[in-house]
């Protein structure tokens, strides 16, 4: 081979290295880190943990052969654009930091789409599953739908952070690197999930792990971890090295119920008998596939844990930004809306994002009908 065509290979060898070894460091980073030996002697007493693993209460099923839904099959299809997404640019209400009010409000919330919230309860102000940009480790792979209706810069001050595990589209680097700058922030996070916070910087005395059935008192609002059916890991390799939660907010006049990423089951009569009546449930209702009947909800089941659980008030949260299970963006909350109806004993408040929501108050739309 001629010299002058081995120095073009060997240059665009080096071309081709620099940004393979940038995205590489990008990947192990975003991945986050285990538990050390320290903490799993701690996990080890519990009742929900064993061989190195935390334990749900249900085996999660997966049948390959019964996985519905269009679009291409495999992992690769979340490089692609989406057949499942909107034909039209989704409304939103635009948020920046002069939107928030000082001190927060004693119930209001923003929905910041798919599982991310703004919560203020009784004057604190919580953030929940903060994700604003795309659902892998690497930009490009699981892309939103949408861009978020608020900049990472401009989340509002808050007191808490509560994380309800460590899949991608519910913890987010970037996200958490952005907020451990907030000295006043403290994160409110599942057993395990703290070793990736403190590997992205954020103070240990700042991060506080919880698990199934624990409390942290925030004030007057009292935070309570409780079970849900699902599973956790940031790669194949580490699933179920951190638990996965459910959070009950306790306040001295309203109760709000925010049920993560979850399968159906027995939990939610439990939880509601012991907390229950809930002014506000968030609960997901995307994401549901015959192929994994266990991982998450089926809309008939969303309307029976709600009135489990004792929810006055549905707010749907885990859908409109991500194709995470093969069904067109809005077939989930078009079917819950026709069930809530036809129940008519639950409320149901569905707001734009970025949409500031006042229960009581604020009078909510059916806005996907309007769009193609």
């Amino acid at each position: 081979m001629p010299r002058k065509t081995l120095k073009l290979l060997a240059r665009a060898f080096f071309v081709l290295l620099i940004p393979a070894l940038i995205a590489g460091c990008q990947i192990f980073e975003a991945i986050g880190d285990m538990p050390d030996q320290e903490a799993i002697m701690r996990y080890e007493r519990l009742p929900y943990y064993r061989d190195g693993h935390f334990q749900g209460a249900e085996e999660l099923p997966y049948y390959p052969e019964r996985i519905a839904g269009g679009g291409p099959e495999g992992w690769w299809r979340f490089l692609l654009e989406s057949p499942n997404a909107p034909k039209t640019p989704l409304p939103q209400v635009a948020l920046d930091a002069s939107s928030f009010k000082t001190p927060p409000a004693e119930l209001a919330f923003y929905w910041l789409g798919h599982s991310s919230l703004i919560i203020e309860l009784e004057g604190l102000r919580f953030l929940v599953d903060p994700v604003l940009g795309n659902a892998a480790p690497l930009p490009g792979i699981v892309r939103r739908y949408v861009e978020a209706p608020i900049k990472r810069e401009d989340l509002p001050p808050a007191d808490f952070v509560l994380i309800t595990h460590d899949h991608y589209d519910h913890l987010e680097y970037a996200a958490i690197r952005a907020l451990r700058e907030r000295r006043e922030t403290h994160f409110i996070v599942p057993y395990g999930v703290g070793a990736h916070l403190k590997k992205w910087g954020v103070p240990e005395e700042r991060i506080h792990e919880i698990g199934w059935g624990e409390t942290f008192d925030a004030g007057n609002v009292r935070i309570v971890s409780e079970q849900s059916l699902h599973f956790s890991g940031r790669t194949y390799g580490r699933r179920n090295t951190s638990l996965w939660s459910a959070y009950v907010l306790k306040g001295e006049k309203a109760r709000l119920f925010i049920a993560g990423d979850t399968g159906y089951g027995s939990h939610f009569r439990e939880i509601g008998a012991r907390h229950g009546p809930f002014q506000l449930a968030f609960i997901e209702i995307d994401a549901w596939n015959p192929g994994w009947p266990k991982s998450h909800m089926f809309p008939e089941e969303v309307i029976r844990a709600s009135h489990e659980l004792g929810a006055e008030t549905l707010v749907p949260v885990h859908w409109g930004i991500f194709d995470l299970a093969r069904h067109p963006w809005d077939e989930s909350i078009r079917k819950i809306r026709i069930l809530v109806d036809e129940d008519q004993k639950l409320r149901l408040l569905t707001p734009k994002m970025g949409e500031k929501v006042i229960p009581g108050e604020t009078q909510t739309m059916n806005w996907w009908e309007e769009l193609n």
